[in-house]
């Protein structure tokens, strides 16, 4: 019986989320299933991969033939340079501990690529939000000022005052004209 391993879909309308599943080639895309090896969403920022290496690895080394797709995600979570490493030390080219170091070193070196580009990835998210919360505040204050300044009173112009002073001292020198001319 010819097995693959693939993804099956799950999840909503533009939203999914798929298993990783070893299949008879035969069956339907998101029909029967001999084992869940795990699950892939790439609607996250790194997409999550959540998968059980030992038994991803053992169908490999049966010869489980992953999709392209598939295959990717082994290659990203290690399991296809453990199966090269393995195969290296069942024809004898290498020793189980060589096999091993390599493996670590090259496992080390990934999750130390994987880290930078998750900082930087927060890092770019935390950066967009304080300055969306810098223009915002920006926003406010001219909107505080806005209403700030409609809401104060008129001012009271002095021009106007020293008129009435200056036509309340010609008012009583008018009348004093007036009652002499009488």
């Amino acid at each position: 019986m010819a097995t693959k391993i693939r993804l099956q879909r799950g999840g909503r309308k533009s939203r999914p989320i798929y298993s990783i599943v070893v299949a008879d080639a035969r069956a339907k895309r998101d029909g029967r299933f001999i084992e869940k090896l795990g699950t892939y969403n790439p609607n996250t920022n790194p997409a999550t991969i959540d998968l059980n290496f030992d038994s991803a690895l053992s169908w490999v080394m049966k010869g489980a033939q992953p999709t392209d797709t598939a295959r990717a995600i082994l290659s990203y979570r290690g399991i296809m340079m453990k199966k090269h490493l393995l195969e290296g030390v069942r024809k004898g080219a290498l020793t189980e501990e060589q096999a091993e170091a390599k493996y670590e070193a090259w496992l080390s070196e990934k999750e130390a690529k994987i880290g930078a580009n998750t900082k930087a990835i927060a890092d770019k998210k935390a950066s967009e939000k304080s300055a969306r919360l810098a223009a915002e505040s920006e926003v406010n204050k001219a909107r505080a000022a806005a209403i700030a300044a409609a809401n104060a009173p008129a001012p009271v112009e002095e021009a106007p005052a020293e008129e009435t002073e200056a036509a309340a001292e010609e008012a009583p020198a008018e009348e004093a004209a007036e009652e002499s001319a009488e």
